[in-house]
């Protein structure tokens, strides 16, 4: 598969958050009044990949709209203190060099539906700032995954961009652009119709085959380390 440029979904692509996530939501919970309520990684391998709204519409049926989302506030809230004060690595095998090799053959950008500063943790925490181009999320703008992707796409100007996910909703997000979908089937979910699949992220080395290769080797991630401040 051509590519000048590769976008990344992160949970369940990147890594699996969702044992240190279930403990924090647990814990927002409970101090939220939710005491009968416990998450576990399980159930939030079936959330991930939604919006943030969406994930609060499903957890939280039984509350009316302003308080749900209030909570899934608290939630997330409580999930980057966890995450930030995690000290496991729990990136899957071979994410960190891989990405690193691919950065310099190919753009690496990061597209998920995940709340504002999620994404900039996940660079904090792994190091990788440097070997992403750009990222976008639904916690910046409001919108679903399709729309980043074209998004990210047009202000970076991609030619042949392809995304890479492990869920139903990243193919359909990846049709809603346009682009090529390679479904991670380590992750968290099914897909069908993808354009390739990868059993481990190394794999996308050689699934990938770069356009115009010296017009895209990328020295540093320029653009994310600007919105990193």
């Amino acid at each position: 598969m051509k590519t000048d440029s590769i976008i990344l979904d992160v949970d369940g692509t990147l890594w699996d958050s969702t044992p240190v996530v279930a403990k924090a939501w647990t814990s927002a919970l409970h101090a939220a009044g939710c005491t009968d309520m416990t998450m576990t990684a399980d159930r939030l391998k079936q959330l991930f990949g939604k919006t943030m709204k969406v994930i609060a519409d499903q957890m939280l049926p039984q509350m009316d709209e302003k308080t749900r989302y209030h909570i899934m506030d608290i939630c997330c809230e409580y999930e980057h203190q966890w995450l930030e004060n995690n000290e496991e690595d729990i990136c899957y095998p071979g994410v960190a060099r891989t990405i690193q090799e691919l950065s310099r053959k190919f753009f690496v950008c990061i597209v998920s539906n995940c709340q504002a500063g999620y994404i900039e943790l996940f660079l904090k925490k792994t190091g990788l700032a440097p070997y992403i181009r750009d990222f976008e999320c639904y916690g910046n703008t409001g919108r679903n995954k399709g729309d980043n992707i074209r998004l990210l796409i047009g202000r970076n100007h991609f030619r042949h961009p392809v995304y890479v996910g492990d869920t139903q909703g990243d193919f359909e997000a990846s049709k809603d652009a346009g682009v090529p979908f390679v479904f991670a089937s380590y992750g968290f979910g099914n897909a069908e119709g993808a354009d390739a699949v990868i059993k481990e992220f190394g794999e996308l080395s050689s699934v990938l085959e770069p356009c115009q290769t010296a017009e895209n080797t990328l020295p540093s991630g320029e653009a994310a380390e600007r919105r990193l401040g």
